[in-house]
């Protein structure tokens, strides 16, 4: 497993590197910080961040959750790999479950929680759903991405503590060699 892991993030950073890309300084910009080691070096605390930052972009239902979600696991010091990989749970063939889902989710939500209905217009009526409005949508769609996120964290650190072999609790710190001083003994 950690060979195919160290083989699939040497192929992603020859694909940042490609040397058609190289050269251009709007590109150097963008893939800089990327390439620092500890995004890319699984530890618990790093996955755990990564996973829960993919899973809350992979319940929103748009194009580019791979790139949005590395980004923010960029800034947030995360594993940018298991971020990215996080965010194909949602593929066209789950697309339509998680969605229904969602809506359901939303509507649930929607009725329990105290809002008017005034405030966005445009219900319509789902056969097995009941009333959705953009509202229900987007209510859905976050407290599902929060739900995963918030889940995922505590299973990262249980799959630590019962294999640490797999996934470390800390990250490998470079071991730094002490050089002899040269005061020209003899």
């Amino acid at each position: 497993m950690k060979k195919r892991y160290l083989k699939l993030v040497r192929s992603a950073f020859r694909a940042l590197r490609h040397r058609k890309l190289r050269h251009r300084p709007w590109w150097r910009s963008l893939t800089k910080p990327l390439f620092a080691r500890e995004l890319w070096m699984p530890c618990r605390d790093t996955v755990a961040n990564g996973l829960a930052i993919g899973l809350f972009f992979s319940m929103i239902p748009m194009i580019p959750q791979a790139i949005l979600s590395a980004i923010i696991a960029m800034r947030a010091k995360a594993n940018v790999p298991f971020a990215m990989a996080a965010c194909f749970v949602s593929n066209p063939f789950t697309n339509l479950p998680i969605w229904a889902a969602q809506v359901k989710l939303g509507s649930w939500l929607y009725h329990l929680l105290p809002i008017q209905d005034d405030i966005i217009p445009g219900h319509f009526k789902v056969p097995g759903v009941g009333l959705v409005s953009a509202a229900t949508i987007i209510l859905g769609v976050v407290a599902s991405g929060v739900i995963l996120s918030l889940i995922s964290y505590p299973l990262v650190h249980l799959f630590s503590a019962l294999m640490p072999h797999h996934l470390p609790a800390l990250r490998h710190k470079p071991v730094r060699i002490a050089r002899p001083s040269q005061t020209g003994g003899n």
